[in-house]
């Protein structure tokens, strides 16, 4: 291993971990911009690949890339520390913001938490508007997404999400879906399949925990710090269609059982597009926030490392197995049905517990209306959007 790999890796991430501004989509750009044009450390094609494996995978898709270009770079120690650089200043940042929540919780405007609430609205209906022309092109999709949307909202459960793709992943076996060109064999990135092996068994009995604890072992299944890794671990591992596609997952997971109120997390949410960095850092600030223990930057640090883990496993453990995989038709078709459900649940996402919740009277709705515009048809950056939003909201809404 070249030190000197490692040192640039992380001064590299560092750079974009402080610059990438824009969301998922935006990163992927940074990224091909980095390290396949300027630095020459991927050829287009193995790029192209290493997408195409964390669009597939669930998890953070930005994030899954950052891991596999450390990899193929310096290794194993390369994938952690571009991780790391990655997510340093968003984390930093957002567990600032929560101590600031904690401190002056009863002396925060309450237009100012009003404010991020509008710009969460305008955030998930961009991501909602951008997803569905990418992945609703024809009816028939646009049809599953309108299904995925209805059963989030009327079935009374936190797993109706999953139900939702897991059932239009069966169904885009069968109907009518445009193939897609197969994507060309990708290039080993050094995992070996012992190592494969052992995350996809990790992951696999970590996924089946929440159900066989409460039997084999309940005082440890009670426990609050179990408790809160298993929920934060479960929503990383299931979440399909990138970062903004965790909020109703992470809803469900803090605010349910009320370690975190409606208002701190819809305020984290908004507050988090203003950073620039994966989305996945909110989880550094709920864990912050979290009551009761872990709290604090033991909370952030516990809750940040839970909601990544299955990002690890599932890439350590499939780019071993991908090259044969991805040539296959149904596997294609089914996450072209996955890809529609995501955008009708992102839909329900939108309506609860955003709307529902940030857009109360006629000066929300318009806030809401004037962010969406400014996001989507003027182009305005969302760390912009965020701090006109909460001088306005200050101003105007206290």
């Amino acid at each position: 291993m070249n030190p000197g790999n490692l040192g640039e890796v992380f001064r590299v991430f560092l750079r974009l971990g402080l610059t990438s501004f824009g969301g998922p989509v935006a990163h992927l750009g940074y990224f091909h911009e980095a390290f396949v044009q300027r630095r020459g450390w991927l050829t287009a094609r193995d790029y192209g690949n290493l997408v195409a494996i964390c669009q597939f995978l669930p998890g953070p898709a930005s994030s899954q890339v950052c891991i596999g270009i450390g990899l193929a770079r310096a290794g194993l120690a390369g994938a952690f520390l571009a991780w790391i650089a990655f997510l340093l200043p968003s984390v930093l940042v957002m567990v600032a913001f929560g101590y600031g929540v904690t401190v002056w919780r009863d002396s925060i405007p309450p237009g100012l938490l009003t404010a991020l609430k509008t710009v969460a609205v305008a955030v998930v209906a961009q991501a909602v508007w951008r997803m569905a022309n990418q992945f609703c092109p024809d009816r028939v999709r646009v049809s599953m997404a309108v299904v995925g949307a209805a059963g989030s909202l009327l079935i009374p459960s936190s797993l109706a999400p999953l139900l939702m793709m897991g059932l239009a992943a069966v169904a885009g076996q069968w109907l009518a879906l445009d193939d897609r060109e197969p994507p060309s064999a990708t290039r080993e990135l050094g995992i070996g399949r012992g190592l494969s092996m052992f995350c996809l068994v990790l992951l696999a009995v970590l996924l089946a925990a929440p159900a066989l604890l409460p039997g084999l072992v309940p005082a440890l299944a009670d426990h609050q710090l179990v408790k809160v890794f298993l929920s934060f671990f479960s929503s990383g591992s299931l979440v399909f269609g990138g970062g903004h596609v965790v909020l109703p997952l992470l809803q469900a997971t803090v605010v349910s059982p009320g370690w975190v109120t409606s208002s701190e997390f819809l305020a984290g949410y908004g507050a988090a597009q203003a950073v620039p960095g994966p989305l996945f850092s909110l989880s550094a600030y709920l864990g912050t926030v979290l009551a009761p223990f872990p709290s604090g930057w033991q909370g952030a640090l516990f809750c940040l490392a839970a909601i990544y883990l299955p990002s690890f496993l599932l890439l350590f453990g499939v780019l071993p197995f991908w090259s044969a995989v991805q040539r296959h038709g149904p596997v294609q078709k089914a996450q072209m049905g996955i890809n529609a459900a995501v955008v009708g649940v992102l839909l329900a996402a939108l309506y609860q517990p955003i709307w529902v919740s940030a857009v109360t009277d006629g000066r929300t709705f318009l806030m809401a209306l004037a962010a969406f515009t400014g996001l989507v048809f003027w182009r305005v950056p969302s760390w912009l959007l965020v701090i006109v939003a909460a001088a306005v909201g200050w101003l105007w809404l206290t």
